[in-house]
């Protein structure tokens, strides 16, 4: 595959520059088609939500006090949101309020800098590292609402302190904090992924290269729009690498998810962590776990911070269904391929719902 190129198509400009000039009107270039816009209407969907579970006694020393029985609920709460939903929000994580809070506000401060301050920051379609506004390199292509910044944290080799903000001066210190508590929380959640599917519990951390595992974020800022009823935060895809920790914003919603072809908006219980499965997950797992899609909807009175933790395969490894998953009724569905050769594909295009994952199922 191509490596991806080192600028983008057409000149950048900042969404939350566009917010704050005082427009009525978005540009043409963010106005999505009819099919794509956020559909305007109540029904008994609204009172639907992705599960959320409680993991206190699966995160704790020792199991955390939980009885096994209810260790075993949870692991089986697990496993059905992994296979119905693909997502599922955590409470009772091991991660405190505090840094919680002080990571969100701690970026939010950021986007509200001078705007010169975060473009010495900028990134490139390269590696995408750094403040930028838009995902995928296609010419002409229809934006997304939103800025965002994006970064690396493991591996080490990959992780550059310079290449993070240096203002607000406790953000380098206070995201560190933050990266390695998720980090374990990844660590141990792969491990109930692996049990419940009657997998080893290290095979899914193995299969991502033990140690040597990639992990990046992405804090996406959502200014106010005009008119969020003709254009979306973040189009519709589903994640392409392993799992996802999303942070979300604790005073406006915003993350949308695909279930029988309605759209969920998620409701963050307090203090929750929202996970998903990304596409490398579906593949290690055959398929029982799915990657679903979601999208984030915008908002004309409130502007929206969340944090996207990224836990990833190690680059270079072969990606496949685990071999215990592979029967002659359920055949592999997806052929070997490197995250890194899957992430290439991906940025190239753009979010384009589940289309991507699935060009790339096995000929039957």
């Amino acid at each position: 595959m191509s490596c991806c190129p080192i600028d983008w198509p057409e000149p950048i400009i900042p969404v939350q520059s566009l917010s704050e000039s005082g427009i009525s009107t978005i540009p043409d270039r963010y106005i999505k088609p009819p099919t794509d816009r956020p559909a305007d209407h109540s029904d008994d969907w609204d009172n639907v939500n992705i599960p959320v579970i409680d993991i206190g006694g699966l995160v704790g020393d020792g199991g955390g006090g939980g009885t096994e029985t209810a260790a075993a609920a949870t692991l089986k709460q697990i496993s059905e949101a992994c296979r119905d939903w693909g997502f599922f929000q955590v409470v009772n994580h091991g991660v405190s309020p505090r840094l919680m809070d002080g990571a969100r506000e701690v970026w939010r401060e950021f986007f509200h800098l001078p705007m010169e301050m975060k473009q010495a920051y900028a990134n490139s379609p390269k590696t995408y590292e750094g403040y930028g506004s838009r995902l995928g390199v296609q010419k002409g292509a229809i934006l997304d609402w939103s800025d965002y910044y994006f970064l690396h944290y493991l591996p080490a080799s990959l992780k550059d302190h310079k290449k993070w903000p240096a203002f607000p001066l406790s953000l380098r210190e206070m995201i560190e904090e933050y990266a390695e508590q998720l980090v374990k929380l990844c660590g141990r959640l792969m491990e109930v992924l692996s049990r419940n599917l009657g997998l080893g519990e290290e095979y899914l951390q193995k299969a991502f290269g033990g140690n040597n595992v990639g992990v990046c974020l992405r804090v996406n800022f959502y200014p106010k729009c005009p008119q969020p009823d003709l254009t979306l935060g973040l189009s519709s895809h589903s994640d392409p690498g392993g799992m996802t920790i999303l942070l979300p914003d604790h005073n406006v919603a915003g993350l949308q998810v695909r279930k029988n072809d309605r759209w969920i908006t998620v409701k963050p219980a307090p203090h929750a962590f929202i996970v998903n499965i990304g596409d490398q997950i579906q593949m290690l797992s055959n398929a029982v776990y799915k990657s679903v899609e979601h999208r984030v909807i915008v908002n004309s009175a409130k502007e929206r911070v969340s944090l996207a933790f990224f836990y990833n395969p190690k680059s270079d490894l072969l990606i496949k269904p685990a071999t215990e998953l592979v029967t002659p009724e359920r055949p592999a569905l997806y052929q070997p391929m490197t995250f890194d050769e899957y992430r290439i594909f991906i940025r190239t295009r753009g979010p384009q719902g589940k289309s991507q994952m699935e060009s790339l199922k096995s000929p039957r």
